[in-house]
C-alpha cells in the first residue's frame, strides 16, 4: 500500500488523468447503455437499404468533398442548428450521422434529438469505418 502512496504521489499528473479518463469512461457509458444508438457500417447500410435513411455529414465542407457517402447530406456541425429547418421535412425518418471518426456525429445526434428527430444514429467509427468497411465513397461535390 505504502508502495501505490508512492506512486501517486510521484506522479500526480499522471494519476489525476487516470481519475479523468475513468470518469469520463463511466459517464458514457451511464448516458449511452449499450451503445443503443451507435450503428457500424453494416446496421448503417441496412437502415440506408430498408428504412431509406438519410445519411446526415456534419463535417466541413472541405471533408465532404474529400470524400462522403453517396446521397450524403452536408450539414457541418457548426451550423447544424441553422439547418434543422431544412432538415424539418425528414423528421419522422431514419437518419444517420456521420463525421470523420464519430465524435462530433454524437454530438449532432444529441442536438438533433432535442430538437425532435426520433430515429438518429450515429455511425459509430465515422468515415474512418465506413472506408475501412470498403464501403462506396463519393468524391468531389
Amino acid at each position: 500500500m505504502d508502495q501505490y502512496i508512492e506512486f501517486a504521489s510521484n506522479h500526480i499528473f499522471l494519476v489525476s488523468a487516470f481519475f479523468i479518463v475513468a470518469s469520463l469512461l463511466a459517464w458514457n457509458l451511464i448516458n449511452n447503455p449499450g451503445g443503443k444508438f451507435n450503428v457500424g457500417p453494416s446496421d448503417a447500410t441496412r437502415l440506408i437499404n430498408q428504412e431509406d435513411a438519410l445519411i446526415l455529414d456534419v463535417r466541413s465542407m472541405a471533408e465532404f468533398k474529400g470524400g462522403h457517402i453517396i446521397n450524403a447530406e452536408n450539414a457541418p456541425l457548426n451550423s447544424l442548428k441553422n439547418h434543422l429547418k431544412k432538415l424539418e421535412k425528414h423528421k419522422q425518418k431514419t437518419l444517420i450521422a456521420v463525421c470523420q471518426s464519430g465524435s462530433r456525429s454524437a454530438s449532432a445526434c444529441t442536438t438533433l434529438r432535442k430538437a425532435g428527430f426520433e430515429h438518429v444514429y450515429n455511425l459509430q467509427g465515422g468515415m474512418m469505418a465506413w472506408e475501412n468497411a470498403n464501403l462506396p465513397v463519393k468524391r468531389g461535390k
